[in-house]
């Protein structure tokens, strides 16, 4: 048990920090939010990035696939990263709201 909340929490702050250095250098508020997807059929798929070119079809099967097979534990320590970039927009969109220029 212990150790779910604790990936829980290292995800989130993961995410959040890797969504606010991409926000304040790329100044695209939201996209690690559009990237996350990708990110985890990365970390779901166990499937070599250069199967994805060699064999299309079967690669994006197979990812699907596993990934339609995570137990609800790895949902839930994926959705806290997803939270992560969430937040981390919000936090940006507020600190330049609030008047300071990141970058």
């Amino acid at each position: 048990m212990i150790q779910l909340v604790v990936s829980i929490l290292l995800y989130f702050v993961i995410f959040f920090g890797i969504a606010f250095i991409l926000n304040m250098l790329l100044r695209r508020t939201w996209l690690m939010a559009f990237l996350y997807p990708i990110v985890v059929l990365i970390i779901v798929d166990n499937i070599s990035t250069w199967e994805y070119f060699k064999a299309p079809v079967e690669a994006f099967s197979e990812a699907f696939s596993r990934l339609m097979q995570i137990t609800p534990v790895d949902i839930g320590i994926l959705a806290a990263g997803f939270a992560g970039t969430i937040v981390s927009g919000f936090v940006i969109k507020l600190l330049r709201k609030s008047g300071y220029q990141m970058f």
